[in-house]
Parts: C-alpha cells; structure tokens; sequence
C-alpha cells in the first residue's frame, strides 16, 4: 500500500493481519470436477474446502473451525480434537479463493466442512451477515446450509435469528442408544431434545429441515432403524439425505450395499417420509473433510 506513509504501514504491520487463507493442496477430481482444497491460515493452522458442480451451478463446503471437539465417531475432522474456531473472514476466504482458483462464481454454500458451526456461533452468525451482504458476495440466505451435530442451544439462538437458510442436523441414527455410541454430543441433547429444538426452530421459521443420516452397515442400516427414524420424524416437515458412510482409516465402519440402501430409503417414504440417497462427487479424491489436514499435518 504505497499510498499510505511508511510508518502507518509499519504501524499496521505489528497490530493487524489479513485472514484470508492460501492453498497448499488442490486435489481435482477427474470423474465429476470436483475440487478439495487444502488451505494454511495464518497462523500455520490447516483447513479443508471443497467446490462442487451441479446443474444449477457451483457450490463450496466451506469450514467453519480448525478439527472439531464434537468427536463423532464417523468423522475424520474430530479425530485430533479441536484446535480453534476460525473467524468470519477466513470462513469467506474460502469461497473467494476458490471461485478465483477456478474462475467460477459460486452461487451456494454449505456450512458442512470441518468444525461445528454452532460451537462457532458469533463467527458463523457474522459470516451469514458478510457472505449475502451485497459489498459482500450476495449469495442470497435460501442458498446456504448450516450443519450441526445437535448443539441444542445453538439451534434455539439460530432460531432467534429467523434466518431462510436451511438447517441440516447430523442425526444418524434413530434411537439414543445407538446415537450415544457414534455421537458424544447425544449425551448431552438426547434425541428427543434435539427434535423438540428442532420443532420450536421450524415454527418461528417455517423452514423444512434437512436430516443427515449417514448409513452405516450392520449398525443403522436395518429395517427396524428405518421404522424407528420415520415414527421420530413424523409430524416435522422434513427430508432425510441417506449417505453411504465414507470409510475413515481410524475406525471400521463400512458402507452398506446398494440394494440395502435404497431398501432404507423405501422403508422411509412408505411411512411417509421424503428421503433422496446423496449423490456421491470427488469419490477418486477423498472429498470427504478432515483427512486431507491430518495427512498434511503428518509430514
């Protein structure tokens, strides 16, 4: 900034910083052009992103902490605990990176990467402020998902906000005895916590919810689980995105076979439950969050 005197530059030096982030890995993926990032923070800290194609555009899985202290047991991004929360500007630094990295315009955001966005609250509220700011980049609120695990408190506050952004809950499974044994977070929000919460946030919003049912074999695969999730979920306007489990090295879960799956998924819509199996991308780059940094942190 040549435009300014050398002792405010210096000044600026030693009091502030740019939160932005840099890329240290880019990974392509040659089946669907999905693209996961490896990005440094500042400080020497690593976070992963990933930018995906649909049809109605481009989409970034933006993170939202350094690891994660939510430890759930099917997740790569926990398995060191968590480091920091990162802040609102290097939450939108990955959308900005990324769309220049491949000169794209990204037009739809997901809070689903590393971390859990309501144990980052202020942050998370702050980067919904900046990245739909139209001197920001005016990706408009129904375009946006937020992702949480269960944090209940942070669901009744979000609630507060009475923002049009989707939130998708983490839920996995269909009772707390199995949700206790993949979710630490269950011990603190039961289920039934967790769905009350999620009743009262969709009366002030009137917003369908979205449950994230990872599939998991020979743990909440079964009919009886399909059964159990559909009398939960009854009376919640709702859909429910079945993921085939991503294997992690670290534990020995497994993903069923596919007539199991859309066996699942039938079972769901005859109790009369919306339900869609997620379309996998990046499968030849492990676009899944978390792996990536523990490698790079490793070396």
């Amino acid at each position: 900034m040549n435009n300014i005197p050398l002792s405010l530059r210096e000044k600026l030096k030693e009091t502030c910083y740019i939160a932005g982030v840099k890329i240290v890995r880019r990974l392509v993926s040659s089946i669907d052009e999905t693209v996961k990032y490896l990005f440094s923070l500042y400080d020497g800290e690593y976070i992963e992103s990933v930018l995906m194609k649909y049809e109605h555009g481009y989409t970034v899985c933006v993170s939202t902490q350094v690891g994660c202290r939510m430890g759930c047991k099917f997740c790569a991004s926990g398995l060191n605990g968590l480091t920091r929360s990162l802040t609102a500007s290097e939450i939108l630094a990955q959308i900005i990176t990324a769309g220049k990295d491949r000169n794209v315009r990204v037009s739809n955001v997901v809070m689903m990467g590393m971390g859990e966005p309501l144990d980052n609250f202020e942050n998370s509220k702050r980067f919904l402020k900046l990245v739909t700011s139209e001197d920001g980049l005016g990706i408009g609120l129904r375009h946006i998902s937020l992702s949480t695990s269960g944090v209940v408190t942070g669901i009744e506050k979000l609630a507060l906000l009475n923002l049009p952004i989707t939130l998708s809950i983490s839920l996995h499974a269909p009772n707390d005895e199995i949700r206790n044994t993949m979710m630490p977070v269950n011990k603190k929000w039961n289920i039934d916590l967790l769905l009350k919460a999620c009743k009262k946030y969709q009366d002030v919003t009137t917003r369908r919810i979205s449950f994230e049912y990872a599939l998991i074999k020979g743990v909440n695969d079964s009919p009886q689980c399909a059964e159990q999730l559909a009398k939960r979920l009854k009376g919640i306007m709702c859909h429910v995105n079945l993921i085939p489990a991503n294997p992690v090295k670290e534990n020995s879960f497994e993903k069923p076979d596919l007539k199991s799956i859309k066996k699942f998924k039938e079972m769901l819509e005859s109790k009369g439950i919306n339900a869609t199996i997620r379309r996998t991308l990046g499968a030849d780059i492990n676009a899944s969050c978390g792996q990536l940094r523990k490698k790079e942190a490793r070396l």
